[in-house]
């Protein structure tokens, strides 16, 4: 049946829009993966905006040089005990809680594939050797860090303790490192390769209110009780 003229309108309204998105679209994406030239020089920045998180481009299958090395994110805590003494907790590698996740799951979420690896790159792409933030995207990545270890470290029952017993209390502080292993040559090469882990620790951040999940009202003491 023919459409009467106001849906006709509405239909044309929506197709043009959806036309004009769609033209849009293609040409961010076209400037995004081109070489650098006059356009994306001038407005490079809207360019990203409208590219970043959700239309990301990554090319790494067809990389000429593969990554040679698992990098892993560990953390550990500073907690206020039921006696009020403090306690430091041993190293939580967050990336085997993930790898743990994703192995045998025929659809793993998003987060559990991407947001260690992207966020500990995020934090080493805007800071210095000494990790001095590298203006606000720097102070950004920090919380992100910050809040991603909480969230981890809140979601356990008890966190390890230095000497294998189990911690319960209050985190006050967190630390994170990122450890490399390169990866070691197949069997049927002659490379050597050091496959030494190496360790780039973060520095210790005091844990705030705004760093805990949103309707959090009791702590890991309470949880254990």
């Amino acid at each position: 049946m023919a459409l009467s003229l106001p849906y006709q309108v509405v239909l044309a309204v929506a197709l043009a829009v959806t036309g004009v998105f769609a033209c849009v679209h293609l040409a961010m994406v076209f400037l995004h993966v081109a070489p650098s030239n006059t356009l994306t020089k001038q407005h490079g920045q809207a360019v990203d905006d409208w590219i970043y998180p959700e239309f990301e481009q990554n090319w790494k299958l067809f990389a000429p040089n593969p990554l040679q090395q698992n990098v892993s994110v560990e953390a550990r805590a500073e907690i206020a005990t039921g006696d009020g003494t403090l306690r430091t907790s041993g190293w939580i590698d967050l990336t085997a809680q993930d790898i743990e996740a994703v192995r045998h799951n025929p659809m793993p979420s998003h987060t559990q594939q991407n947001e260690l690896r992207r966020a500990i790159d995020f934090y080493f792409g805007t800071h210095a050797e000494d990790h001095r933030p590298q203006g606000a995207r720097g102070e950004l990545s920090e919380r992100y860090m910050r809040r991603i270890a909480v969230f981890r470290l809140d979601a356990l029952p008890s966190l390890p303790g230095t000497d294998g017993r189990g911690l319960s209390g209050e985190v006050r502080r967190v630390q994170l490192r990122a450890v490399s292993r390169p990866v070691p040559a197949p069997a049927w090469s002659t490379e050597k390769t050091d496959t030494a882990p190496s360790y780039r620790d973060l520095p210790w951040w005091r844990v705030t209110d705004a760093d805990r999940p949103a309707g959090a009202d009791r702590s890991r003491t309470e949880a254990g009780r």
